[in-house]
């Protein structure tokens, strides 16, 4: 993956790049101290990633966002977690908050791989903690097996910080390490819809429908507004 830092700190900048030159899979093509001048360049190249610092001064990283063209997979890197939900609402890959170990920089790579290159192998998908997808059922990576779910049996997923819970019908729950954006690209044509940052549903499992909420056995999911007008075209509705 070709990748660009932007980054306002020097000793940042340095980090990522000594952990960029770690990772086979990683070409970094340019780095830059404020998101202005970085803003023609990725525009006029192929950049497939960016690492991405949120507040810096004149121009943030959400300024940015808000501005390129050409929109490249993102991971914000950022000394505070107040901006998160913004970020993962932005279509952010991940979000690494400094200082920034090289094992949660190599997890959120692994993540935009996923994004990028969807897994092809069983194999890789054993390697990444990514499901594989066959028809009616998925395996995912949970502890120290490969867990077979039906999609039938899944009621709802919730996205946690590193984690996703997927709930099934025998009131348990498989906790797993994936991203819920790669989830919600393997199952939105399964039956399965997103509704809010940190909720996919299973249409068929729904027992009735708020204005901001659906009900799912005894749980009631909120329905964010950036995904409402989606999911209800989807539900007819």
């Amino acid at each position: 993956m070709k990748c660009v830092i932007i980054d306002d700190e020097p000793l940042a900048v340095e980090l990522l790049q000594d952990f960029v030159k770690k990772v086979d899979s990683l070409e970094l093509i340019n780095s830059f101290n404020n998101a202005i001048d970085a803003v023609s360049f990725i525009n006029q190249n192929n950049v497939d990633l960016v690492f991405l610092d949120i507040q810096m001064p004149h121009f943030s990283g959400i300024d940015f966002l808000n501005t390129i063209e050409k929109k490249p997979l993102v991971i914000f890197t950022t000394a505070y977690s107040d901006y998160a939900v913004e970020g993962f609402n932005l279509g952010a890959v991940d979000y690494l908050v400094k200082p920034i170990p090289f094992h949660r920089f190599l997890k959120a790579v692994v993540r935009a791989q996923q994004v990028l290159h969807p897994v092809a192998t069983n194999q890789a998908a054993e390697n990444t903690n990514a499901p594989e997808i066959d028809q009616d059922f998925m395996f995912v990576r949970a502890e120290y097996e490969n867990v077979k779910l039906n999609f039938a049996d899944i009621l709802f997923i919730e996205g946690l910080k590193d984690y996703v819970k997927i709930y099934t019908t025998d009131n348990k729950f498989t906790l797993t390490l994936i991203s819920l954006i790669k989830l919600e690209n393997l199952l939105s044509s399964k039956g399965f819809a997103r509704i809010h940052r940190s909720y996919i549903i299973n249409i068929k499992h729904v027992k009735s429908i708020q204005k901001n909420k659906v009900l799912i056995s005894d749980k009631r999911i909120p329905i964010s507004e950036s995904y409402k007008s989606t999911f209800f075209e989807k539900i007819n509705l």
